[in-house]
């Protein structure tokens, strides 16, 4: 009897899976306090870079603007009342009225502007003060930014949490399935960046954000002197300042993409991690169940 009753107290003291949660520390002060100066930063860049670009609403390639066929052009039609926004595409017009081209002024009018008054810093018409708040956190970013990549190095959170392995490439097309039907990595999967964070990280810090400083610095004549190469690099002035928009719309789209992985994931644990640095992870742990009449 003694060895069924151990046999019964053997199974019956078996591990059962129990979902539970762990919190992690997963992103360090520096990381935080980078990731919300960034975000300010880039705010406000993107705010003031558009009050800069109502000035000359076009993009254009080569040196000087093409204003007979340039590749995009926000303007406007009409006036008063009937005014009519109009944005052109590679010689395709298309009615953007109320948004771009032409938007609500502070009478309640039409006015004739390519970005609406609510999308730029500051919100009424003033060229001069726009290029000063682009120019303050252009530097505040710059600085961030470097500050960052030394620190990447120096942690080695670079190659740690951020480069790519050989087996996470293989992955691509399952991560890929995994983010169509909404599904979140969970237990210690969750405690790593996938793959597609991982490589839209890269593209964005190491790719997308270094261009647009690049290109910043070529639209700006005073460079011109401190570093010639880059005219000829980007292939003119008004190349730099069609590449500079397109990269800053890329972060806008990655942006919004980030904001709908946020609340897809969990709004209150992806905000708990970027704030505090602790991240919630349900795992499975073993919860022994008690032998009940082990007899004698």
């Amino acid at each position: 009897m003694s060895e069924l009753a151990a046999e019964d107290a053997a199974v019956t003291a078996s591990a059962i899976a129990e979902p539970r949660t762990r919190l992690i520390y997963r992103h360090t002060l520096w990381v935080r306090s980078w990731h919300w100066i960034n975000a300010l930063s880039l705010l406000l860049l993107l705010l003031s870079g558009l009050q800069i670009f109502n000035a000359d609403p076009q993009l254009s390639w080569g040196m000087t603007t093409n204003f007979d066929h340039p590749l995009v052009s926000i303007d406007s039609a009409g006036d008063g009342p009937r005014m009519r926004g109009v944005t052109t595409v590679f010689g395709h017009p298309f009615d953007t009225t109320g948004v771009l081209g032409a938007s609500k002024g502070a009478d309640g009018q039409p006015e004739d502007r390519a970005f609406p008054r609510w999308a730029t810093i500051p919100s009424l018409r003033d060229l001069g003060a726009g290029r000063h708040w682009h120019f303050l956190f252009a530097w505040i970013f710059v600085l961030n930014g470097a500050f960052f990549v030394a620190y990447t190095l120096w942690s080695r959170h670079l190659k740690r949490d951020l480069w790519p392995t050989v087996e996470d490439l293989k992955s691509i097309p399952a991560s890929i399935w995994e983010h169509i039907r909404l599904k979140h990595a969970e237990g210690e999967a969750a405690t790593r960046y996938n793959v597609l964070q991982k490589l839209a990280y890269l593209v964005v810090l190491y790719g997308l954000l270094p261009l647009m400083l690049l290109t910043g610095l070529t639209m700006s004549p005073g460079m011109d002197a401190a570093f010639p190469g880059l005219l000829w690099v980007f292939g003119g002035r008004q190349s730099a300042r069609t590449i500079h928009f397109l990269s800053a719309s890329s972060i806008v789209i990655f942006f919004l993409i980030h904001i709908f992985e946020v609340f897809a994931a969990g709004l209150f644990n992806e905000m708990r991690s970027i704030v505090t640095g602790y991240f919630a992870v349900k795992t499975t742990a073993p919860a022994r169940v008690a032998s009940e009449g082990a007899g004698e």
